[in-house]
This record gives structure tokens, sequence and C-alpha cells, in this order.
């Protein structure tokens, strides 16, 4: 078994457990970046607050909705290629397989009497942002319609659309079933088409820089960690580097994270155009003119909570794995050449 694939397989699994950890979170958090009306300042509920009344109001199914295809896309993020998001914080088999080959160079420049034989800051910032890129262009369709499930409330005509179902069933006192994936998917077809799946790219694209960032400053601060360590790090060492490189990179590209969330949520139809963005200028001017600065950074401190616990989780996770999954594949090569027969 390759490394790229030890690390991507590492990376996915633990993507999908710090994704279960943090998606309520994660949904409290992207309704309060779609939240367009600035009447709500006056008195906003905090993070604990916002999660009770979910629950209260439309029960616990509400806090993982768009759980199933969040986690599709988390595992295929880690598997092909680097992500964020808040669908973000990996670190992947691509990234590891275009780290060698930058490694490679940088072994080959020393050997023609130039560099130190290691990979700069700058080289492990293009990686991180060329698998990005691709992987944007990729999954940006499974983040639409987790936007858009997420966001999807029994109460709130901005984001409602129920499901079509019969007079009779109504009369009947029949609920009508749960807004599901198959919902969300048909909402953004009929709403903009097969390009509405590619709502939000641009922002999106430019916050490759956000898993770039965070792969520079762990790769930066590990290195630094192991220097002072002849032995391996501690969990609770990785844990810290994974927090501290996710929190630089979120406070940075936040604004960005809010604009695609406005434009990947449902358009409101019938009422004031303020709500109606066209593109990401149009979002952006809307933002500042009727919302101001502070448009950008709304749900900023539940973001923060639940990246960095979310990366942590997963820089933790990944490294046991991928360590676990070594030290099983050097037992069974030792283990087959003792078994091996002798002539």
């Amino acid at each position: 078994m390759s490394d790229a694939l030890i690390n991507g397989l590492a990376g996915a699994g633990g993507g999908i457990i710090a994704q279960l950890i943090t998606y309520p979170l994660q949904t409290v958090n992207t309704r309060q970046q779609t939240d367009r009306d600035p009447k709500k300042e006056k008195k906003k509920a905090g993070t604990v607050e916002q999660m009770y009344q979910v629950i209260q109001q439309e029960g616990w199914g509400r806090l993982y909705g768009g759980l199933t295809p969040s986690l599709v896309g988390t595992a295929c993020s880690q598997l092909v290629i680097d992500d964020d998001d808040d669908h973000e914080q990996k670190v992947n088999s691509a990234q590891v397989f275009a780290k060698s080959k930058a490694e490679a160079t940088a072994l080959r420049r020393k050997k023609e009497g130039a560099g130190d034989g290691s990979v700069g800051m700058l080289s492990s910032l293009m990686v991180a942002a060329m698998s990005g890129c691709v992987n944007v262009l990729l999954t940006n369709p499974i983040w639409v319609v987790v936007t858009r499930m997420q966001t999807h409330t029994k109460k709130s005509p901005l984001n409602q659309v129920q499901p079509i179902v019969s007079e009779h069933a109504i009369v009947g006192g029949i609920e009508p079933p749960p807004y599901a994936t198959s919902h969300a998917v048909q909402e953004v077809f009929d709403e903009a088409g097969i390009w509405g799946f590619w709502k939000g790219v641009f922002p999106t694209l430019v916050m490759v820089s956000n898993p770039s960032i965070q792969f520079m400053l762990y790769e930066t601060l590990l290195k630094k960690l192991k220097q002072r360590r002849a032995s391996s790090q501690s969990n609770k060492g990785v844990f810290l580097l994974g927090a501290l490189a996710k929190l630089g990179a979120t406070v940075v590209t936040y604004p960005l994270l809010v604009v695609k969330s406005r434009l990947q949520a449902k358009q409101a139809i019938g009422v004031d155009k303020k709500h109606q963005y066209k593109g990401t200028l149009d979002a952006i001017l809307k933002m500042i003119r009727y919302e101001g600065l502070h448009g950008f950074y709304k749900g900023m401190n539940t973001k923060i909570v639940q990246s960095v616990l979310a990366a942590a989780v997963l820089f933790m996770v990944k490294e046991e794995l991928v360590n676990g999954a070594r030290w099983l594949l050097l037992k069974d090569a030792a283990n087959a050449v003792q078994s091996k027969p002798l002539r």
C-alpha cells in the first residue's frame, strides 16, 4: 500500500469523525451566515441558544440536516484532493503526492548545489493551492446541496420549500416527508439549472487560500516540533498544531465563506431585492450596503470553535491512523520474512 493511499484513507477517516462531532455547530454556523435580516442583530442568540431553539422548534434531526452528502463530500475531498469549508481542513493523498514531487525536486536541486534540500513555504503553499482548486471544481455541487439542507427550516419563508403532497394527505393530517437530499437537488436544478450546482464557486476558489495557509502553518509548526523532540510528536502536540493552523486560516478567509454560503443558500423570491444575489460581486456590494462590514463576520465565533475543533480532531485521528497502518504493514512484512522457508 502506497504512502499516498495510506494518508488518503487516514484523512478520510479523520475527516468523517471530525464531521460527526462538530456537525451541529456547522449547521448553526451556516444559518448564522445566511441570516440576511439586520433587525435580528438587536437581539442575537448565542450558538448554544440557537442550537436549543433548533431542537425545540424543528427537532434534533435538523442539526444534522445534510449530514449524508456532507460525509460524502468530506470523504471525496480527503481521498481525491484537498478541501475547505467548512468543509475544509484536510491533508490528503493528492497533497502527499504533490509534496513528494516537490521534495524530489528540492533534493535534485541540492545535488546541483542550489538550496538545502528542503521544501520551502511557497512550495508547500502551491501544493495545497493546486489540489484545492481541483477539489472545488469537483465537489462544489455536493456543498451546494449541503448548504440548502442546513439552511432549510420549517418556519422561514426565505428558506422554506416543502415537497409537493396531495390535498388528501394534508386533510388526513399526514405531514409532508422530510426535506431530503433529493428535494435539495431538485430545488437547485429548478432554480438555476445544472449551473446552479456551481453557485459560489468563485469565492470558494479564492478560499483555496484557507487550506493552503492551514497546510503551510501545520507543516511549518510540525517541522519545528519534530526538531525539538527526537521522538515522535504526542497526540496533544498534534492536536494543538491542527487547532492553531486552522484558527489562522479561518480568521483570514471567513468573509469569503459567508459570501459563498449566501450564494449557495436558497435565493429569496418575491421579497426585497436586497435578499437576491446575482453573483459574487453583487452579493458583496449588497452586503456592504445593507449590512455593513459586520455582515461578513456573522457567526465568526461559532465557526472558529467548529473549525478549530474539527481540524484538531482530524489531524490527531489522521496521524494515529497513519502510524497504525504503517505499523501493521511493517509487522506483516516482518512476519512474511520470518515465515519464509530457508533453502
